[in-house]
């Protein structure tokens, strides 16, 4: 996909300029903040609810459900974040250059729902120990978050990170099939995998503290929009790095504090 093809030398017809506007920026927020309503809601369930340990213990959340949260947590994380290469995308398909928004975006989010799977096989295993309080699980936590902070400042988390903050330079690398369905889905995982690439280790801590506290939400969402949007972005992403850190060795050193912060 040229630059020509997605409409950055020139200026949107009316319909065009409605799909850009108002129609795809639209739809992705709705999603996220569905994706927000069913996270909130689910943390409610997870913190407080009507069960306890036990009951949890007795009838754990099926895969089928925490894939429904995965989902959720995905969209309400993630769509804010790749609203501009979105909007780049349906600028060339409100022409008709490339194949409907639809098909670009599902591809994004079937990487993330892929990941369903073993992130459900991870909370599964801590979260009656982390529950209970054992050391060894609070020290799992503490080692991701140690990793989460080698990965920011790890140079294949800045590469990922330039693709993601770059939509014209991604897509004038791999949009050359998008004019078909088969391969406007295919670019939407290519782009969901660079994705993936800047954001796994923070999606890594939630599952390791088996958590889906709102407040990690909000601050990894927050993180996530800045790091890929803003102008310091990367630096803001190196900054993170001695935060998690900082919790990391606390967490190896008192493990018995991810009660209070998960």
């Amino acid at each position: 996909m040229s630059s020509a093809e997605v409409g950055v030398a020139g200026h949107p017809d009316r319909g065009d300029g409605l799909a850009l506007r108002f129609i795809v920026p639209v739809t992705l927020l709705g999603l996220a903040g569905a994706g927000w309503w069913w996270s909130v809601r689910v943390a409610g369930e997870m913190t407080g609810g009507a069960m306890d340990g036990m009951d949890r213990m007795a009838d754990p959340m099926s895969l089928g459900a925490f894939a429904v949260a995965w989902v959720a947590m995905m969209a309400a994380m993630m769509l804010p974040a790749v609203l501009p290469v979105v909007k780049l995308y349906a600028r060339a398909a409100a022409r008709g250059s490339v194949a409907p928004v639809p098909f670009f975006v599902g591809g994004y989010l079937a990487v993330w729902t892929v990941l369903a799977l073993p992130a459900y096989l991870g909370w599964r295993w801590l979260e009656m120990p982390l529950a209970d309080g054992s050391a060894w699980a609070g020290r799992v936590a503490g080692a991701t978050l140690l990793m989460a902070a080698l990965w920011q400042l790890s140079p294949l988390k800045s590469i990922c990170l330039r693709h993601c903050r770059s939509p014209l330079g991604f897509f004038m690398r791999y949009g050359q099939q998008v004019r078909r369905p088969v391969g406007a889905f295919r670019t939407g995982v290519i782009h969901g995998a660079y994705c993936i690439g800047c954001c796994w280790a923070l999606l890594a801590v939630l599952v390791a503290s088996a958590s889906m506290s709102l407040l990690w939400l909000v601050v990894f969402t927050a993180l996530i929009i800045i790091e890929k949007n803003s102008k310091h972005g990367e630096r803001v992403a190196l900054a993170a790095a001695p935060a998690l850190a900082v919790l990391g060795v606390a967490l190896l050193i008192a493990p018995s504090l991810i009660t209070t912060i998960a």
